[in-house]
C-alpha cells in the first residue's frame, strides 16, 4: 500500500509543522515516532510526548483503498527527506511490518511500531468558550514577554506564561521573579474570565510556529487604501488542566502548569514621578559596550541619571572600568540605580519601536520600561546592588 506519494517540499512542511515536540531520547520509544493514520485520501499525522500533542491532516496522495494506521520514526523521516530535492516526488509504501521510503533511485527501509500503543492525549470534555486573535497579533505578545519566562525554576508556575482572556482582552505574564513582562491586545468579542498558564515548552513550540508569520501591521490606513485581507487567526479554547490551540490547520493540545501566578498588577508600579524617553538604539548600543566589562557572574552595570544626561557605567573584578554618556531630556532628581544589563538588553533586543519610556522613583525601586502612547506594554526589572 502506498500511505503517500508527494513532492518532497510538501511531504517535509507537513512533518516538521509537527515534529518540533519529539524528543530525540525518550523512555517511550514510540514518543520518537510520528503517527500516521490513512483514512481514505486523508492522511492525519500526530506527535506527542504526554504533555504535548500536535496533530494536522494533509493529502499527500497515495492509494485509498483501505484505512490503516501506524508509526514511523519522525525525525528519520525528516532526515531522510531532507537529502531528497523539493520537486523530487517521494513515496512511503508498506510492506509486511515495514516501511520503504523511495526518491527517485533511493530507497530506505524503516521499521514502524504499532499505532494502538501509541499514547495520545486524553483531551479534555469540558472547553470554555473559543475564541481567536490574529496570528500576527498573538506572535508579537509571545515576542514581548517569552523571554522574561524562568527557566527551570523551583516555583514551577513561573516556567510559562499566564494568559488572561477577560471581557475583550488577552493578556500575557511572564516573570523570572527579578523582572516582568506584560503585553495585551483586544480582542473581537467578549469572553469571560479564563486564567491559565501554558508551559514553557509550549509557548518556544508556538513560537517555531509561528515564526514565518509577518509582524502584525499598522491599521491606520488613509481613506485610498484598498481593504485588508483576513488576517489568518489563531483560535484558544481552555479548560481546568489544558489547552487547545487550533490555526493552520494544526490541533495543538497543551497540558496547563498547575499553581497560583503572581499577582502581576501589585509588581507593575503606578504613579512613578522620575520618567525619561530615550532612543531604544542607542540605548542598546550603549548598554552592549557596557556589558564588555561585566562577567559572566556579575552582569550588573550602574545608571545615574541627572538633568540633561545617562551615565551608564560598569567595571569588573580585575578592576577595568568602562563608562559611556547618553544626552537625554530629562531634568528631576539625581537617580543612582543598578541593573543586571541583561536583563535590559532582553527587553530592548525583543521591542521594535524607535524610543522606550524609563520610569523610577529613587535608586532603590524597581524599573519600569514601556512603549510611549503604548499602554499594552510594561516591563518590570528589580534593582541590583552593585
Amino acid at each position: 500500500m502506498i500511505v503517500f506519494k508527494a513532492p518532497q517540499d510538501t511531504v517535509l512542511s507537513v512533518l516538521q509543522s509537527i515534529a518540533g515536540i519529539v524528543e530525540r531520547r525518550h523512555t517511550l520509544p514510540i514518543l520518537a515516532n510520528v503517527l500516521l493514520r490513512k483514512t481514505g485520501n486523508t492522511l492525519q499525522l500526530t506527535t506527542s510526548d504526554l504533555e504535548v500533542q500536535i496533530r494536522t491532516s494533509a493529502d499527500l496522495g497515495g492509494d485509498a483503498a483501505a484505512d490503516f494506521a501506524t508509526t514511523i520514526g519522525a525525525r528519520k523521516l525528516i532526515e531522510i527527506l531532507r537529502t531528497f530535492q523539493p520537486d523530487q516526488t517521494v513515496t512511503l509504501e508498506s510492506s509486511q511490518d515495514r516501511f520503504v521510503l523511495k526518491g527517485g533511485k533511493s530507497r530506505f527501509t524503516l521499521q514502524s511500531l504499532p499505532a494502538a500503543d501509541f499514547p495520545l492525549v486524553q483531551e479534555s470534555p469540558n472547553y470554555g468558550p473559543a475564541f481567536s486573535i490574529p496570528q500576527a497579533v498573538f506572535k508579537h505578545l509571545l515576542g514581548q514577554v517569552a523571554f522574561a519566562m524562568a527557566v527551570q525554576d523551583i516555583r514551577y508556575y513561573l516556567n510559562g506564561i499566564l494568559f488572561v482572556a477577560e471581557g475583550r482582552t488577552l493578556s500575557l505574564v511572564a516573570t523570572d521573579g527579578h523582572r516582568l513582562a506584560f503585553a495585551s491586545a483586544t480582542l473581537d468579542a467578549d469572553v469571560p474570565k479564563q486564567e491559565v498558564i501554558l508551559p514553557r515548552k509550549t509557548v518556544v513550540e508556538l513560537q517555531r510556529l509561528l515564526r514565518n508569520v509577518p509582524e502584525p501591521k499598522d491599521t491606520r490606513q488613509s481613506d485610498t487604501a484598498e481593504p485588508a485581507e483576513a488576517p489568518a487567526m489563531i483560535q484558544f479554547q481552555f479548560a481546568n488542566n489544558q489547552a487547545k490551540l487550533s490555526f493552520n490547520g494544526l490541533e495543538f493540545v497543551t497540558k496547563l502548569v498547575e499553581g497560583k501566578f503572581p499577582d502581576y498588577n501589585r509588581v507593575i508600579p503606578v504613579g512613578y514621578t522620575n520618567s525619561v524617553t530615550l532612543g531604544r538604539q542607542a540605548l542598546q548600543a550603549s548598554l552592549q559596550r557596557m556589558t564588555i566589562m561585566t562577567s559572566d557572574k556579575f552582569k550588573g552595570v550602574r545608571l545615574n541619571f541627572e538633568p540633561g544626561v545617562l551615565r551608564i557605567s560598569s567595571a569588573n573584578a580585575e578592576q577595568e572600568e568602562a563608562q559611556d554618556e547618553l544626552e537625554i531630556d530629562y531634568g528631576g532628581p539625581k537617580v543612582e540605580s543598578g541593573f543586571n544589563v541583561s536583563y535590559l538588553l532582553d527587553v530592548l533586543g525583543n521591542i521594535s519601536q524607535d524610543m522606550v519610556n524609563f520610569a523610577f522613583e529613587d535608586g532603590s525601586s524597581s524599573a519600569l520600561i514601556s512603549i510611549p502612547g503604548d499602554a499594552n506594554f510594561k516591563y518590570v526589572v528589580m534593582p541590583m546592588r552593585i
